[in-house]
């Protein structure tokens, strides 16, 4: 056991727990059930505030036990509707035996640390620790799979929705998203009630709840890699702007068995990792997972075949600190829940997210991983969890492999899940789910590795899961890094891992550098080398280009100036699918065009980029990281916050680094955690952006920090 550090967090007949050199505590039991205590005590001891806020968030109990105050209500109530704590107890009745054990022994290790002691943060809140329960782990899996993944699926489809009431017509959508409106009834989408537009601001005022959307894994076969064994790397795009991590790492052991990763506080075992056999990472695909439906209301009914039907009614009570508690209904039928009230005559839509009723699955995937011995092991393990992932895998005797994870709707003839479709129709229904193997996915490719970057990976399965991806820029760059050398090393995948080369800069700029003048702003741009280096001048100018241009494109073609402003502004969605609206921007001609010449456009947006001051890129893109109850709230001598970061990297670079707001505040998707390995050694190379403790005044709090932003990788081993 690493004792360098000398710090013993937990020891007894069953299990022992210290911390390494670097924070990282490593568990040693006698039998798993002891490991996965140990892990739920460690999830306790350093993550306790992280663990409980998450609970209280995703059961709509923040109103009751923070604050009462309206802000805090309007976050009840979006939890309150996703009903995320609907059916856990059916749930654990699905689970293998062996895993509720497991499940059971970690929340018992949770336990044991919050008899001893709460978060000092909670208790000066008046805040008492309920037990933590096989339920509320379940109640984590779901967050953790909905939460900025699969929510960001729903917002680009409710985005179509705003866009036809806003007058954008069929020409323009189809333009925009080639192939996917061939079925939108644009009629009847103007008839729809919307009550909210995009997501809640409210929701996203609390810290505790990342959003997650990127991410960049790969694996490499032996015949590619310098030791003859198999290579994996993944770093994880999540929000990085908070304190702590939504990651925390741990080491387990049992006899001479291990595993070692990372994982999530609440959610047992480890989400990404490495044991003696097998090792495995994960990006989130855009599995169409979300569909929405146009329902037909009139006197609390909704109209289903021809026949009228009485819609379910749910009634939560939202207890308020110091205020009378508040009563909410949710109207809900087969298609999710109804935004709107039913009793008025007229359209709602109905929204039902496919993994709403998940968790046993997944619970048992994360537990079975630890005995998967091979990479077809592992996928037929890690293609059970329920949430949209994409896996890749590696296994000691040299086989690499990919897998998909996630419900996947089967719909009916002609729906493909993108727009709404009419809920009085029950061929629009859902018609079950395709099992996993059904998925894209793949063992031992012919190209000697594979990437994964939130690209479109339909070509690799028997359906079609995704209808709208990521960019493919980070995913070509990391392919052409790995074809570039014939034996790749640990040191070439920390490389690309922190590459901030620009494919699509490189698209962009010979359209532009035959016309850029001889000024400071001029010269920054034309000498730039497409790279979003923190020093780098051209990159500031380069992106008040890439603006400018998506203003006067769609800024003054049908959305709007004001309605392009809030887009860029509040809202992720340039960000998460730039892709579609750059596929406009670079076309020859475009109904967005309305006439206009591209060059003449393209004119007037570099005339405007270039009044741009001249700085490095580091003066506008950083983020301050704050913490996940006290950010901006506390002096920042007291050091709960932290920063300014300086990130390398933009939108369509390897190493993401994109800051922007959403909901009314500042968000970020960037590698939150890091970590390569290489199957012929016990070891994993990683850094983690904070470090391993959330408690402010320990030494582990942004103990990483250094390491992740300098591109240092620390060693973790199983001893």
């Amino acid at each position: 056991m690493a004792t360098a550090n000398g710090e013993r967090l937990y020891t007894s007949e069953k299990v022992n727990v210290v911390r390494d050199a670097h924070g990282v505590p490593h568990i040693d039991a006698h039998t798993l059930g002891g490991a996965y205590w140990g892990l739920g005590y460690c999830h306790a001891y350093d993550r306790g505030l992280q663990l409980l806020l998450t609970r209280i968030l995703g059961q709509g109990r923040a109103a009751e036990l923070l604050s009462g105050d309206d802000e805090t209500v309007e976050v009840d109530r979006f939890f309150r509707k996703m009903n995320f704590g609907n059916s856990l107890d059916t749930q654990l009745e699905l689970l293998l035996p062996e895993t509720r054990e497991l499940l059971d022994q970690y929340c018992a290790g949770v336990n044991a640390r919050l008899e001893v002691k709460i978060p000092w943060e909670l208790r000066l809140m008046g805040y008492k620790a309920e037990p933590w329960t096989p339920a509320d782990s379940v109640l984590m899996s779901r967050m953790t799979g909905y939460v900025g993944l699969a929510q960001s699926q729903g917002e680009i489809e409710r985005f179509i929705v705003e866009m036809v009431q806003g007058g954008i017509g069929r020409e323009k959508l189809e333009a925009l998203f080639p192939g996917l409106v061939r079925n939108l009834d644009e009629d009847l989408l103007r008839t729809v009630t919307l009550t909210e537009r995009m997501v809640p601001e409210s929701v996203w005022l609390r810290r505790v709840v990342p959003a997650m959307t990127a991410s960049n894994n790969w694996v490499v076969s032996p015949a590619k890699s310098a030791t003859g064994n198999a290579l994996l790397a993944n770093d994880p795009h999540l929000e990085t702007n908070r304190l702590p991590n939504v990651w925390c790492e741990a080491a387990m052991k049992v006899g001479d068995r291990y595993a070692m990763g990372a994982g999530m506080p609440g959610i047992p075992g480890l989400i990404i990792g490495r044991t003696n056999d097998v090792a495995w990472g994960a990006t989130y695909t855009f599995m169409d997972g979300i569909d929405f439906w146009v329902e037909q209301c009139r006197d609390g009914q909704y109209l289903k075949d021809g026949a009228w039907h009485d819609f379910g009614k749910r009634t939560e009570t939202i207890k308020r600190k110091k205020k009378s508690p508040l009563d909410v209904t949710y109207f809900e039928n087969d298609h999710g829940v109804l935004e709107g009230d039913p009793k008025s005559e007229g359209h709602c839509i109905a929204t039902r997210w496919a993994s709403a009723d998940s968790g046993a699955r997944s619970l048992n995937a994360f537990a079975g991983i630890w005995n998967a011995k091979t990479v077809e092991e592992g996928m037929a393990c890690l293609g059970e969890i329920e949430t949209a992932w994409n896996w890749v895998l590696a296994d000691g005797s040299g086989n690499i492999g990919y897998q998909m994870s996630g419900m996947l709707p089967k719909r009916g003839e002609g729906v493909n899940g993108f727009v709404p479709v009419p809920g009085w129709d029950s061929a629009n229904d859902w018609q079950g789910f395709h099992h996993h193997s059904e998925l894209p996915r793949c063992v031992n490719p012919e190209q000697g590795y594979f990437v994964t970057a939130n690209q479109d990976l339909n070509g690799w399965g028997a359906t079609s899961p995704i209808n709208i991806a990521m960019s493919g820029h980070r995913a070509n760059r990391i392919s052409a890094m790995l074809e570039a050398k014939e034996k790749l090393t640990l040191e070439d995948l920390q490389s690309i891992q922190y590459d901030d080369y620009s494919l699509e800069a490189e698209r962009f700029m010979p359209f532009i550098r035959d016309q850029i003048p001889d000024s400071p702003a001029g010269k920054a741009l034309r000498d730039w080398d497409c790279r979003y280096a923190p020093e780098s001048d051209g990159a500031v100018v380069f992106e008040a280009f890439y603006r400018e241009l998506y203003n006067e494109v769609f800024g003054n073609a049908g959305l709007g100036p004001d309605v392009m402003e809030h887009v860029w502004k509040e809202t992720g969605l340039v960000v998460g699918f730039f892709q579609n609206f750059e596929d406009v921007l670079l076309a020859d001609d475009s109904p967005w065009f309305e006439g206009r010449s591209r060059d003449d456009m393209y004119a007037a947006a570099l005339e405007r980029a270039l009044e741009t001051e001249v700085a490095p890129w580091r003066a506008s893109n950083h983020l301050i990281m704050k913490h996940l109850l006290f950010g901006e709230r506390l002096p920042k001598f007291l050091g709960f916050d932290h920063g300014p970061v300086a990130l390398r990297g933009g939108r369509a670079t390897p190493h993401q680094g994109q800051v922007f707001r959403a909901g009314n505040r500042d968000s970020s998707f960037t590698p939150s955690f890091r970590f390569v390995t290489d199957l012929a050694n016990d070891e994993l190379f990683s850094n983690l952006a904070g470090g391993p403790s959330d408690r402010r005044f320990s030494k582990w709090y942004v103990s990483d920090l250094d390491n992740w932003v300098s591109g240092r990788y620390k060693k973790v081993t199983p001893d």
